[in-house]
């Protein structure tokens, strides 16, 4: 009996001991999400860029002076923005008025179902529809040329327009969704606040809302402008490869599996990452300047 008595006395202290050492069942739970992205982030990365500084002939910088060196190659990344930025621009326009709109709707569900369909389509499913719709002989095009509003169908594929606007459809409804979830977390009290001491629809929006959302519409810029910025299929089907939609990803395909050189490819992947990164720091930097939270006294 005294033993017994002497375990269960101990028994707490073990346990409180563990806990102070982070051994506590939270902890536990956390390591296999740790192990998690060791295996499917931190290692490809750290392989990549050792891989990049493998060059098949050279110094280790090899493939970093030869992509530089080369407009055909460097020029990727210039091309790669000039797509993402807009499309990434233009769909959080798009998105904030939408979400605005459809938050006070009865039937928000329905409507948010049918704004995210093109996510369950498919990248692949999308460009094979815009090329059969805004093709030569596409239905776009026909229906102009049928009632006489044009005299020969207007290129909109194969060219910049093609896959500006598969990025545009593909992208929206991430956007959306991010951007209707930062809105619906605002309290309706603080607008209906505004309203009552006399604010118009333009004020409680500049005023109240557009500074609650800033944070959360940083963020959504980030996350959609790396999925526009990592475009492959739509400027292979909807954009010419070879010349005015030549992006960086498909600089990095064409090293990897046309040239077998797997140590440039690296290095054109690590780039692709640092463009990503420095323009996700900046956006982030620039909504650390132009938001200030609540400070620690309750005063903002």
């Amino acid at each position: 009996m005294t033993s017994r008595v002497s375990v269960a006395d101990r028994a707490p202290s073990l346990m409180q001991r563990a806990a102070a050492q982070g051994l506590d069942s939270l902890t536990l739970l956390v390591i296999p999400a740790v192990l998690f992205v060791l295996t499917l982030f931190i290692y490809p990365f750290a392989y990549g860029l050792w891989l990049s500084f493998q060059p098949k002939a050279g110094s280790a910088l090899a493939n970093y002076s030869r992509f530089f060196s080369d407009s055909f190659l460097y020029g990727t990344i210039a091309t790669t923005l000039w797509l993402a930025m807009p499309v990434t621009l233009l769909n959080l326009l798009l998105a904030v008025p939408i979400a605005l709109r459809v938050r006070l709707m009865r039937r928000q569900r329905i409507l948010t179902t049918i704004l995210v369909v093109p996510i369950t389509l498919g990248t692949v499913l999308v460009a094979e529809g815009l090329l059969n719709y805004l093709g030569p002989q596409g239905w776009f095009n026909r229906t102009l040329l049928t009632f006489g509003i044009i005299s020969e169908p207007i290129r909109l594929v194969h060219n910049y327009t093609g896959v500006f606007l598969s990025l545009l459809i593909t992208g929206f409804p991430f956007t959306f969704l991010l951007t209707l979830s930062y809105i619906s977390g605002v309290d309706p009290a603080l607008e209906q606040a505004a309203a009552t001491l006399g604010a118009g629809p333009w004020e409680r929006f500049s005023h109240v809302m557009l500074p609650l959302l800033l944070p959360g519409l940083a963020i959504t810029f980030c996350l959609s402008f790396v999925q526009a910025f990592s475009v492959f299929p739509s400027a292979v089907l909807l954009g010419a490869p070879a010349g005015p939609t030549r992006v960086i990803s498909i600089a990095a395909y064409q090293a990897a599996f046309e040239e077998y050189d797997y140590s440039m490819a690296s290095a054109i992947a690590m780039l692709m990452a640092l463009v990503q990164l420095g323009i996700v720091v900046v956006v982030l930097a620039a909504r650390g300047v132009f938001y200030r939270g609540p400070t620690a006294g309750g005063k903002g």
